[in-house]
């Protein structure tokens, strides 16, 4: 899979000069298109084409019209790409003309490749931190739009397109999706595409509530409601009036809330705990899920009428793993973010075969996990760029989903030593049926004891111990909720779901394994 960062624009009309630059990119590990003249440059950066162009590298000379011109459109069309003018002339009015016409940086002919190449990846970098900068603040501001949603996947154009449309009614949503995938910034992008922009976006997460104070979170209560209610509480209906109420795993919510919220919904009124009378309230509900409601209703754990008023309009986002063409600009702009955070402005950019490994992964975690990874990434990183050796996890991750009976590379192990046990899995599965040890071995024939006392390859859980005989199914159940709720941050609602299990049968396990909601020794 071919895995370059970035599309750049090539701007010249001598095709010996598009040619030599068209090598030069490709050869840095960025994707290019090629415009003959100024005029067919406008004409690009004019169309929806113009969102996969990252840079333009944008000849001074040309025919019709120049590098000054096309400069000028661009900056009166509001385009904000970054340009590089090249130009034969390195003269200081020449200079101050391009810098006041809009262009980032220039380079004189003929431009040494290491030249060009940090003009590149400074530009990328800055861009991107820009653009992360301009989306937190939209989104605190609740102004953010679909245009600064960064995908060049066909499946999210069309969750885009869906949005865009629930936008302009007041349409009740339902947004499903694996976790990590993106759900509050599309129902950020929603808010801030309506006529409800200029008021609040308040959201709620239903399963990290519990259960005894959900009411009283989301209804309100009056003083002396209950024992504690010292004061009167305005609840988060009541917050988003005027704008959009965001009910994030709405799935988790307890019935007798189901009701009241059924009632919001027919009614436009709730009932604060201990209030009189009803309260009118005037909110946009956009709701989200990462498990199928329908199965929920089936289940008896969620109303069918409630499941009935929400799913209205359903949006559903795809997984990472069937957007990989996203990947490459989402590690770029959560690179130019912690390289900014952290201090290390010398980390600009991404490796080829890099990126071309990030993609072959299959993100569980999906965004939020591609996220950590970059983060962490740039902490381990001590050149220009991130390399494979700064992503041990995934590393060893893609190495084992292309031979299961392969080990883990030598500069992993030595990267994380004490997480290849399956205590840490931030960056792969665990794949308990699948045996860690070499085919060869067998309970029948046990191999040599210090073959059994190295750690599992990342990703991994022993079947076998350390005199070669299988694990007893406790021990496993024990590692394995420990692993889950290490992956999943301690999430509980989280951890259940992925095993299987109800809430109250994890929490019997936690005491019956002496272990906390960290997935420690509780006597510790």
């Amino acid at each position: 899979m071919q895995a370059l960062s970035g599309k750049i624009l090539i701007v010249d009309d001598d095709p010996i000069q598009r040619r030599l630059l068209q090598e030069a990119v490709k050869k840095f590990g960025y994707r290019s298109k090629t415009a003959e003249n100024g005029a067919e440059a406008v004409r690009i950066m004019s169309s929806p084409e113009a969102s996969e162009i990252d840079l333009i590298i944008l000849d001074m000379v040309m025919p019709e019209l120049d590098g000054l011109g096309v400069l000028e459109r661009l900056r009166s069309d509001k385009n904000a790409t970054p340009v590089i003018v090249q130009t034969a002339h390195g003269g200081i009015d020449t200079v101050v003309n391009v810098m006041n016409a809009g262009a980032q940086d220039f380079v004189v002919k003929p431009v040494a490749p290491e030249r060009l190449n940090v003009s590149i990846r400074n530009l990328l970098k800055t861009s991107a931190l820009e653009g992360e900068i301009t989306r937190i603040r939209k989104q605190a501001s609740g102004t953010l739009t679909f245009a600064d949603i960064i995908t060049h996947s066909p499946a999210m154009e069309r969750v885009i397109n869906l949005g865009k449309r629930a936008a302009a009614s007041n349409i009740p949503i339902l947004i499903e999706g694996e976790s990590g995938v993106g759900k509050e910034m599309i129902a950020s992008a929603i808010q801030g595409s309506s006529d409800r922009k200029s008021k609040p976006l308040v959201t709620v997460n239903c399963g990290a509530i519990p259960d005894n104070l959900v009411e009283s979170i989301l209804f309100g209560h009056e003083k002396g409601a209950f024992t504690g209610a010292v004061d009167k509480h305005v609840g988060k209906f009541q917050e988003a009036h005027g704008g959009t109420l965001f009910l994030d795993e709405v799935g988790e919510l307890p019935q007798e809330v189901q009701v009241k919220l059924l009632r919001a919904l027919q009614e436009s009124e709730i009932d604060p705990i201990g209030a009189r009378r009803p309260v009118k309230v005037d909110f946009r509900l956009i709701s989200a899920t990462n498990r199928r409601l329908i199965d929920q209703v089936k289940e008896g754990v969620f109303r069918e009428d409630l499941y009935y008023r929400l799913n209205v309009f359903p949006i559903w986002i795809p997984p990472l793993r069937d957007r990989r063409e996203d990947i490459p600009a989402l590690t770029r702009h959560f690179l130019a973010r912690f390289a900014a955070e952290e201090g290390k402005p010398q980390v600009a950019g991404v490796t080829a075969d890099t990126l071309a490994m990030l993609q072959e992964y299959h993100w569980p975690g999906n965004i939020r996990q591609l996220e950590n990874a970059v983060f962490r990434a740039v902490v381990l990183c001590d050149g220009p760029q991130l390399t494979i050796n700064d992503f041990p996890q995934v590393a060893a991750a893609t190495e084992q989903t292309a031979s299961p009976g392969a080990t883990l590379q030598p500069q992993a192990q030595m990267a994380y030593p004490d997480r290849l046990s399956g205590g840490d899995l931030a960056a792969a599965p665990v794949r308990p049926s699948e045996p860690s040890v070499p085919p060869h071995h067998t309970p029948s024939a046990p191999a040599p004891q210090a073959g059994f006392e190295q750690a599992a390859p990342f990703g991994f859980m022993r079947n076998l111990d350390q005199d070669g005989h299988v694990r007893k199914l406790t021990d496993i159940e024990e590692e394995l909720i420990r692993a889950a709720i290490n992956h999943y941050s301690g999430r509980m609602t989280e951890v259940a779901k992925r095993l299987g299990i109800g809430r109250s049968t994890l929490y019997r396990k936690l005491k019956e394994y002496g272990l906390d909601e960290s997935g420690k020794d509780a006597a510790a």
